[in-house]
């Protein structure tokens, strides 16, 4: 089993910046993608940005240029500056290995607001 704990949520003022922590843990074995979600009051869950175990990012549009996923061994990161009111939401943190396996953290709230 692997487990998922996410950190560093909170309440920013807009323009503010935050990091996201998650730290895997447990049975870790080849780590495909990881990646941050979002899920705002009343929204689908959204792709926020993924890494892939070689390194190659992608991100939602509404965050390119904001914010960077970054990762270390088994921990990954969120580096989000500019943040927007439409910013607010719960940020989950996944993981996908090669067997197909896939692993959602607890969430962690965000809230931009003045």
């Amino acid at each position: 089993q692997v487990q998922l704990v996410e950190s560093g949520g909170g309440l920013v003022q807009p323009g503010g910046s935050l990091i996201l922590s998650c730290a895997a843990s447990g049975s870790v074995f080849s780590i495909y993608v990881m990646g941050w979600y979002r899920q705002a009051p009343g929204k689908q869950r959204e792709l926020v940005a993924t890494i892939t175990s070689g390194g190659i990012t992608n991100y939602a549009d509404s965050v390119k240029g904001r914010f960077t996923i970054s990762r270390d061994k088994n921990t990954v990161y969120l580096q989000m500056n500019s943040l927007k009111p439409e910013d607010t939401a719960v940020y989950y943190c996944n993981l996908d290995n090669y067997r197909g396996q896939g692993y959602w953290g607890q969430g962690t709230q965000v809230t931009v607001s003045s």
